[in-house]
């Protein structure tokens, strides 16, 4: 007997005319906002996700993420006045994202910027659907009401449970509120990291270990105040089997930062995202960024150079308190632009730890195809035993359904030759009879075979679209 595979069994069940239930990925319901699949498009500052990006994503059900950090060096105006650029640059950016998708688009705002709370008052303004905020917990001087008026949900990004209940209770106590859900970012994501340098490799930070720790901390508020909070998770997230793996450990969604910015519609140059298909494993590293903070990124000559010799260079403004650009040699924001615009030689590419596995540029529908592809795969590989089951009972009313299917096409025949006869005989009405007999039969083994099927579906975490 051959082996029981994902294709063969849809052609098993199909070939019986069952309409197989789809194993996709699961959708996402934040506060009053649903998107289609529970894929989070991270925010990439400096240019790197903007409308292009984030409007491709939320036209394939995902949640498309415009960054903020920087947003203004994409106008011809920041260096003579960044803030002002940086909220020019935000309107425009979500009004065109908003103009090219009727999905779910969302901005992620750092707390530290200094222009945090400026950039927070625009996507009240324009009403974005979400709001994404790290760096820094978003506890201080919230406009809670102002954000719930305009419909924006907010969803903090933490690295630990413990910065979670710490949001989610001062929330509490300040505004008689909680945010809206909560990303959980792991030590294997890109750009800057919410854990210590000394942590990275630490079982105890991964994000298998975090995950589960969060939920049971928001599992208070979910109760306290009657509303679902999902927990999506990033950092080192690549393909639709580790979606599958992260939301069977508690997660309701995943976020993804590196792959999107290697597809066509990154907002960021041509040889930016080269430079991250090029890249391999011994290229990733950890760097210390001016800002203070380690940080993932594709280590170059750029980089490599500035902790050799004195570099003389120009900060454009205070743009993020406590940035150490001096003693870094470079500021971050200018060689982070350099890189969006393709020029490697003065700047650098932040990437997830596993960059170094993406061989090419792609779309963003063929990323979501292949996700969702390796997510069913990854479903049914998890439940095989089940499926086996499953087959092994469907082959044996195999035969019954194809003996049954040759006898209804033989009455039909016969009843249509009846019809066609001078003499009307009692002939005509046994086999229109007969044939409606069998046409129920038919009709009852493949009811058989769905109930099965939604038995086995219902009765595992991930409950399937039909």
């Amino acid at each position: 007997m051959k082996e029981l595979t994902y294709e063969s069994f849809k052609r098993l069940v199909t070939s019986l005319k069952v309409k197989l239930p789809s194993f996709d990925i699961p959708r996402l319901t934040i506060g009053n906002k649903s998107a289609q699949i529970a894929v989070v498009q991270g925010g990439m500052g400096v240019g790197i996700s903007l409308s292009s990006l984030s409007s491709a994503v939320a036209n394939q059900g995902g949640i498309g993420v415009i960054a903020a950090n920087g947003i203004g060096m994409i106008e011809p105006g920041y260096f003579k006045d960044g803030r002002a650029a940086n909220i020019r640059a935000m309107r425009n950016e979500i009004r065109k994202a908003k103009a090219n998708s009727p999905g779910i688009i969302g901005v992620n705002i750092m707390v530290a910027l200094e222009d945090f709370q400026a950039l927070l008052q625009t996507t009240i303004e324009e009403k974005v659907d979400i709001v994404f905020l790290g760096a820094g917990l978003p506890i201080k001087n919230m406009p809670v009401a102002q954000l719930r008026e305009a419909g924006v949900q907010v969803v903090p990004i933490v690295s630990s449970a413990r910065a979670a209940n710490l949001i989610f209770s001062m929330w509490k106590r300040m505004y008689n509120d909680v945010p809206d859900a909560v990303v959980v970012e792991g030590p294997k994501a890109g750009g800057h990291l919410g854990v210590a340098e000394k942590d990275l490799e630490d079982e105890q930070f991964s994000l298998e270990t975090v995950v589960p720790k969060v939920k049971e901390a928001l599992s208070t508020y979910i109760e306290e105040f009657n509303k679902p909070i999902p927990i999506i998770a990033g950092g080192g997230i690549f393909t639709g089997e580790d979606i599958y793996k992260i939301m069977k450990l508690g997660a309701d969604a995943v976020q993804m930062g590196t792959r999107f910015a290697a597809t066509n519609e990154c907002d960021a140059n041509i040889q930016f995202k080269e430079a991250i298909v090029a890249c391999t494993q011994e290229d990733i590293g950890i760097i210390k960024s001016p800002v203070g903070l380690p940080g993932r990124a594709i280590v170059n000559e750029f980089l490599t150079s500035t902790t050799k010799e004195k570099r003389k260079f120009s900060c454009p403004w205070q743009c993020l308190a406590g940035c150490q650009a001096e003693a870094s040699n470079y500021c971050i924001s200018v060689a982070l632009n350099n890189a969006r615009k393709g020029n490697l030689k003065s700047g650098f590419v932040f990437v997830g730890s596993n960059a170094y596995k993406i061989s090419s540029i792609t779309s963003v529908t063929e990323l979501f195809q292949e996700l969702r592809q390796q997510y069913a795969a990854a479903f049914f590989a998890d439940k095989k035993p089940l499926f086996i089951t499953l087959a092994g009972w469907i082959n044996k009313l195999k035969d019954e359904y194809r003996a049954t299917e040759q006898r209804v096409r033989e009455l039909k025949d016969s009843y249509l030759h009846a019809l066609g006869t001078v003499v009307q005989s009692n002939w005509g009405a046994t086999l229109k009879e007969e044939l409606k007999t069998k046409n129920e039969q038919l009709e009852q083994i493949r009811q058989n075979i769905a109930e099965k099927l939604h038995t086995l579906f219902s009765s595992t975490s991930h409950k399937p679209i039909v």
